[in-house]
């Protein structure tokens, strides 16, 4: 247990470390949406890319784990959406019940990596690389589908099949992946360019997740603000558990599987939120929660995963 907290707590003091310059009075404060955005459509593809055209798709161990993470994610979306009913009878608005779907099913792929990469090292951060892999276009397309179809904004099909085709996560995954498979040469100070890119973008990234965080938001939370941190961190992670051993995943795959599932919710969903009439306000308040809780919440899901999986 002593282990995973060390291993985590770097990763959590560079959170706190975004929390502190965001409120500090020594940067711009428009240096914080250039550093999200560069993240989001620079810095993290190329580490999703460099990952992906590095993976070993030959390793049945983790197409096992990147299966049982598309599972878990279907189980707990369906689960979600038959919680509609209930949640609509205590009087959930649509746009609320969308940012409590996002917030329960999306993960920070920025804190599962530097984990990973800190506990398990190249094994843990290809395995949870094949994860996101796996699981980022299905979990994309499901929770735009639910913002457009549940928080008022207009149902169209090709606004949902346009944001899918053009996000660069999708993208730099898929383009990884199809480099590895086909065997296609890629230049090699072109690929230490995009190495240099993706070793930045583990610790800019957990710096901009604690720039993003609300913590006045988070100070009096509504009930399904605390909802969602309950069904992210054990609920999730419970069901991702599950499912790898009905799989048969076993040792470091199941850690890392958990893991996964175990991280909060990812910033960029805060965004979508905004963008299509999401309750943004309960997306950042659950974040933030998430994020305190998780400090918490993952040494133990991943110490306890490790004995389940020991025997």
């Amino acid at each position: 247990m002593l282990i995973v907290f060390q291993s985590v707590l770097p990763i959590f003091l560079l959170v706190l470390l975004g929390v502190g310059l965001k409120r500090a009075p020594i940067i711009n404060p428009e240096f914080w949406d250039g550093l999200e955005q560069c993240s989001y459509w620079v810095l993290f593809p190329a580490l999703l890319f460099a990952t992906m055209a590095k993976a070993d798709f030959s390793n049945s161990d983790n197409l096992t784990v990147s299966f049982a993470a598309i599972i878990s994610v279907l189980v707990m979306s369906v689960g979600l959406l038959l919680a509609w009913p209930l949640l609509r009878n205590l009087r959930v608005g649509g746009p609320a019940y969308t940012s409590l779907f996002q917030t329960a099913t999306r993960w920070n792929a920025f804190m599962a990596l530097a984990i990973a990469a800190k506990t398990y090292g190249p094994q843990g951060l290809t395995m949870v690389g094949l994860v996101m892999a796996a699981i980022i276009i299905p979990l994309n397309f499901i929770n735009v589908t639910v913002l457009l179809w549940f928080s008022g904004h207009d149902r169209n099909y090709r606004a949902i099949l346009y944001r899918i085709c053009t996000n660069p996560l999708i993208l730099s995954t898929a383009l990884g992946i199809l480099v590895n498979v086909a065997g296609i040469p890629i230049y090699e100070p072109v690929m230490v360019t995009v190495d240099l890119l993706s070793q930045a973008s583990l610790s800019l990234g957990l710096i901009t997740v604690g720039a993003g965080l609300r913590v006045m938001d988070a100070l009096r939370p509504r009930p399904i603000t605390l909802l969602a941190v309950v069904l992210k961190l054990i609920a999730f992670p419970v069901v991702a558990v599950g499912v790898g051993l009905l799989c048969g995943v076993q040792g470091n795959g199941l850690v890392l599987l958990a893991l996964s599932a175990a991280v909060p919710t990812a910033m960029n969903g805060y965004l979508l939120a905004k963008q299509l009439n999401g309750d943004a306000d309960m997306y950042a308040a659950a974040a933030t929660l998430q994020v305190v809780a998780s400090f918490l919440t993952i040494p133990v899901v991943m110490t306890t995963v490790a004995y389940v999986a020991a025997g």
